[in-house]
């Protein structure tokens, strides 16, 4: 993997050329924070089917993830396995667990890792919530970026590219599961991701974390809650989960935290391939649920070998080398 010595003075030097960047901090979490709002109130509708694929800025995109491997690697002591999983060139659907709250490293560490191992070249683009397309400075950072509105236009389109695309189908239900089953996969039953790729004809390549979910601590999800408040008409989400983080204490998880220090590991598993299927078994509920299962079986394999031994926020005392 790319080992080249970060150096604030010269990412702050490339940061400079990107102001979308360079106030990120000040803006965009204040932007996150009223987002939801914006959703109930002043829907964006546009497609922006193509923007984060002829959008994408591969500059952009590598001072992010120059960042993005530092704080992974002195904050989180990151480490990754199973590289040799993602193909180097072609379509991919990378389907991985999602984790984090409103903070998901485990998507930019992911890219971090394809990124390093295949360069800026190999294109990913993460499928992301219509949070993210509600405000104009932060649709400018995510269509740089290469995201993608989640739902099957961009992505299609991006496949018939030859491009990877990142999607977490457990979506809030996933990134705000309690802490007791943070090792627990949790695709909330959701089969869009496999009509997509049985419609396209690619492969879905599993991707799991662990650590990511122990950066705050979710006390419930509380989806009664959220389903009594309209939640999901309002911002499109399942749950409400009551967190434990800093610096709030006990608050709702829809707040920007400081994560805590936990060892994080990322893994990729082998190709999981439907050649034997055709792509109307998309529209066959039997076919769907049968993969879908395939599916979830195979990520949590995965995730039980990377919990295998660990110990909260410290990981797994040994572990091999990264791939």
């Amino acid at each position: 993997m790319r080992k080249t010595p970060f150096s604030f003075d010269e990412w702050r030097a490339r940061a400079g050329r990107h102001l979308e960047l360079a106030d990120l901090w000040s803006v965009g979490v204040r932007d996150m924070s009223l987002a939801g709002l914006r959703l109930a109130f002043d829907r964006d509708t546009s497609s922006g089917v193509s923007d984060g694929i002829d959008g994408r800025d591969p500059e952009f995109v590598d001072v992010v993830l120059d960042l993005a491997r530092f704080i992974g690697e002195r904050y989180f002591r990151w480490t990754v396995e199973g590289l040799d999983n993602v193909p180097a060139v072609g379509p991919a659907l990378i389907v991985g667990n999602h984790n984090g709250g409103l903070q998901t490293f485990d998507s930019l560490l992911t890219l971090v890792a394809i990124r390093d191992r295949f360069g800026l070249e190999r294109a990913v683009h993460p499928l992301a919530h219509d949070l993210l397309f509600q405000q104009a400075r932060l649709r400018e950072v995510a269509v740089k970026f290469g995201a993608l509105r989640a739902g099957h236009d961009g992505a299609r389109h991006a496949l018939e590219r030859g491009h990877l695309v990142l999607v977490y189908p457990g979506s809030d239900l996933d990134s705000t599961r309690a802490w007791r089953d943070r090792h627990r996969i949790e695709l909330g039953g959701r089969t869009g991701f496999l009509k997509l790729a049985l419609r396209a004809r690619v492969p879905i390549i599993p991707v799991v974390s662990a650590g990511t979910h122990e950066q705050f601590i979710v006390l419930t999800r509380g989806e009664a809650l959220a389903e009594r408040l309209g939640i999901k008409r309002v911002v499109r989400a399942n749950a409400l989960p009551i967190v434990l983080c800093v610096p709030w204490g006990i608050t709702l998880g829809f707040l920007p935290y400081w994560p805590l220090p936990a060892q994080t590991a990322l893994r990729f598993g082998p190709a999981i391939q439907f050649d034997d299927l055709a792509p109307d078994a998309a529209d066959d509920p039997a076919e769907l649920a049968r993969c879908y299962e395939r599916v979830r079986a195979a990520l949590q394999v995965e995730l039980d070998e990377l919990a295998r031994g660990r110990v909260p926020f410290l990981g797994r005392v040994r572990r091999k080398g990264r791939s």
